[in-house]
């Protein structure tokens, strides 16, 4: 599995598909919070006849881990914010020599995407963010939400994964449609093995009022298409929540043209309907000129 240092971090990543050529973009893959590289699979193996495709662990999960992970080239940035993630992103595309790429990033990832996109816009030509929206803060709701997630991250021994089940119970959280009992087990995996500072980290940065409030901000400043591909039945990113930060962008305009849902969908489209996500792919990169 080949690794690129990346501010004292191996990040491992897989590069699928044709040879980059210059009328074709790289697709780069960003995973969802306490979540791994491997959840694009279905995707890249359809999208790679015709396009590259990218996919990578994000400092702290998969298997990008190292005993240092809390150090940051700029002292001034928190090593697990958005921004940080997407600097993380964009030295990646630097050190691959990737100059056209689209951004496709779920949850977490997709907020990652919109950050990379404003801070390189040179490099990222478009994002497509699966089950990921915001940027409408509701205290009580978030609070709870941070934590549940503090909880979580605490308690995560080692055994977990070899618990008879548990697989059963993680293919059908926050899924309409169970997913296949690997996808189960895999999920155990990532959940138990990431990093306790970058899991705990990456959900507090992103989760404060000020990261909330500025994803619109950011959205709308985008020059590069954005769209959103929201789950019908998506409980953990509401279809009104991927609308309203959306509505940010001016591809919304006039009738929310940015926004697919996707019917019988929960959290993880790429797993649930991935013939449909493939579908409104070929379909997005085809419309802006791929």
């Amino acid at each position: 599995m080949p690794s690129i240092n990346i501010l004292g971090v191996p990040h491992h990543y897989e590069l699928t598909g044709p040879e980059c050529v210059a009328s074709r973009p790289v697709l780069i893959y960003i995973h969802g919070w306490l979540l791994s590289r491997h959840y694009w699979q279905p995707l890249v193996q359809q999208l790679s006849t015709d396009y590259p495709c990218l996919t990578y662990d994000l400092r702290g999960f998969g298997d990008s881990q190292t005993e240092t992970l809390a150090t940051s080239a700029d002292q001034a940035l928190s090593p697990f914010s958005l921004a940080a993630y997407a600097r993380d992103l964009i030295l990646l595309l630097e050190q691959l020599h990737i100059t056209q790429a689209w951004l496709v990033g779920h949850s977490l990832g997709g907020s990652i995407a919109l950050w990379a996109a404003k801070a390189c816009p040179e490099r990222v030509q478009g994002v497509v963010c699966l089950n990921a929206g915001g940027g409408i803060y509701l205290k009580e709701e978030f609070e709870r939400f941070r934590t549940m997630g503090q909880r979580l991250v605490s308690f995560r021994p080692p055994w977990l994964a070899t618990l008879p089940l548990l697989d059963l119970l993680f293919a059908r959280l926050m899924v309409e449609k169970t997913l296949a009992r690997p996808w189960g087990r895999q999920r155990i995996q990532d959940f138990v093995r990431a990093d306790a500072a970058a899991a705990l980290g990456s959900l507090l940065e992103s989760t404060t009022e000020e990261e909330v409030h500025l994803l619109p901000q950011l959205v709308a400043q985008l020059s590069q298409p954005v769209y959103f591909l929201a789950g019908q039945k998506d409980m953990v990113m509401e279809s009104k929540y991927v609308n309203y930060l959306a509505s940010f962008h001016s591809l919304f305009y006039p009738m929310g043209q940015n926004v697919i849902e996707i019917p019988d969908c929960g959290h993880f489209a790429m797993l649930e309907q991935t013939q449909i996500v493939v579908e409104k792919m070929n379909y997005i990169l085809r419309t802006s000129g791929f």
